[in-house]
């Protein structure tokens, strides 16, 4: 496995990585758990001091680290910086708040039983984490388990090298200890042979849901404790009360983002019918309005996708969308030419549950929609997903749009707003979605021993 920054607007080889060595690996393994032992005689005051020098690492240094998102895999400047600020929110948030959600709790419901629970550390952490949010996806697990005393050991993914090196730069530079974080560039052969080792007691993935299969059936194998993340069909559903101007402007960002590559974007809209034709109206001229160039120019509103195999991907889904029996309204299918891997925003519609593409992910700039009569058809074709990562709902009526928003099969749902991580609260999903959250009081316990101890 090639370990390689490309810059993807321009096509350019910016640098190759050496594969790590399964010598180099042992290593990796014995100074975390070094680590592991260690931190448990550690008063956990000086781990949160660290992990706040490492936010204001990431903060004094922003257009830096940065700069290397874009370069990478794309993003445009000014959502890498909009990253790097969140990375640095954080670490942050659990410097503030890791020993308050690791407090022993109390459980004295029992007659005649005095008992409390208390977290302990239990291992090292091996993450696998994509490239579309080089440096959060990282941070999300490795801040909690850092504070906890977990090691953790990165496999990125080989498109963005230069933005893994730089995280673990940056925790050497602020004096983190040696075995805390360590990023490996290995092979999933490589990756297996870790999650088999004894000391590794955990393994977090965020990707696709073929990696998360194979990976959680490893895990399984050898009895350790995952979390997955593994995508979504997103609905963003517009009832006909909405605020339909703010509608059609939080929906575009939602879909065009990051170039439409986010786990949690907007990808299946369903409007009532009432409002379709106002909202589909707004959306084309919303995506007709964005400006394909450099991400690294201010006037860019749309960026690149990751890379020309991402490009190839999704042009051949949307053919095939296309080809069975969905049509395109609106855009410009026609490939890019060239070294770039930028694309075309579109939006489709009259995707049946027979197109092979119905409940897929397509990952990047393209928007389906679909008519709906009311709120019993809207919640038909929403929860019509073996998927549920995320979801919006846009109503004037609150009541009614809380009431759709807890009947979606999904992790998490944002009404009348984007929908976005925060650190305090949990992030997750159901379904082939995933299981386990990330996040908050919750992603700080996923990988902690919750040991009972019953008093005397």
């Amino acid at each position: 496995m090639a370990y390689q920054s490309v810059n993807p607007y321009t096509g350019r080889l910016i640098q190759t990585y050496k594969s790590t060595t399964d010598q180099e690996i042992e290593v990796a393994l014995q100074n975390a758990d070094t680590f592991y032992h260690f931190a448990k005689t550690q008063p956990i005051e000086r781990r949160e001091q660290k992990l706040q020098e490492l936010a204001e690492e990431f903060r004094k240094n922003l257009d830096l680290y940065a700069e290397l998102v874009t370069t990478n895999m794309g993003k445009l400047f000014k959502e890498s910086q909009i990253e790097v600020e969140k990375n640095a929110e954080f670490a942050e948030y659990y410097a503030k708040n890791g020993a308050k959600a690791l407090a022993d709790v109390p459980y004295n419901d029992a007659e005649g039983i005095n008992a409390h629970v208390e977290y302990h550390s239990t291992g090292a952490i091996m993450m696998i984490e994509p490239w579309n949010f080089p440096y959060t996806q990282i941070m999300r697990v490795f801040a909690p388990n850092f504070i906890a005393g977990n090691p953790v050991i990165l496999k990125d993914p080989s498109i963005t090298p230069d933005c893994a090196q730089a995280f673990e730069d940056a925790t050497l530079k602020v004096g983190f200890p040696t075995g805390a974080f360590k990023n490996l560039f290995i092979d999933y052969e490589q990756v297996n042979s870790i999650i088999k080792d004894p000391r590794v007691q955990g393994v977090a993935l965020t990707g696709s849901e073929n990696a998360g299969k194979k990976i959680a059936a490893e895990a399984g194998a050898n009895l350790k404790k995952t979390t997955m993340e593994l995508g979504g069909t997103d609905v963003f559903v517009v009832l006909n009360d909405a605020d339909i101007k703010k509608a059609v402007e939080v929906g575009a960002n939602a879909r065009l983002g990051n170039a439409g590559q986010v786990c949690t974007a907007a990808k299946r809209f369903i409007v009532q019918e009432d409002v379709y034709d106002e909202f589909l109206e707004g959306l084309k001229a919303n995506f007709a309005a964005r400006k394909i160039g450099d991400p690294m120019e201010p006037d860019t509103t749309l960026a690149p996708l990751s890379s020309k195999a991402a490009q190839e991907k999704l042009q051949q889904q949307v053919n095939m969308a296309i080809a069975g029996g969905a049509q395109l309204i609106w855009g410009d299918n026609t490939p890019f030419e060239g070294p770039g891997a930028n694309f075309h925003p579109l939006i489709i519609s009259g995707m049946e549950p027979d197109n092979p593409m119905y409940d897929q992910e397509l990952f990047g700039p393209i928007a389906q929609i679909y008519k709906a009569k009311d709120d019993e058809e809207i919640l038909k074709i929403a929860n019509d997903s073996q998927h549920g990562l995320g979801g919006t709902v846009f109503g004037g009526d609150l009541n009614r749009a809380e009431k759709i928003a807890s009947s979606i099969e999904t992790g998490q749902v944002a009404i009348n707003q984007l929908l976005t991580s925060h650190a305090n609260l949990p992030f997750g999903g159901v379904k082939l979605s995933g299981y386990g959250r990330e996040l908050s009081d919750l992603g700080i316990r996923e990988f902690m021993n919750a040991k009972t101890i019953i008093d005397g």
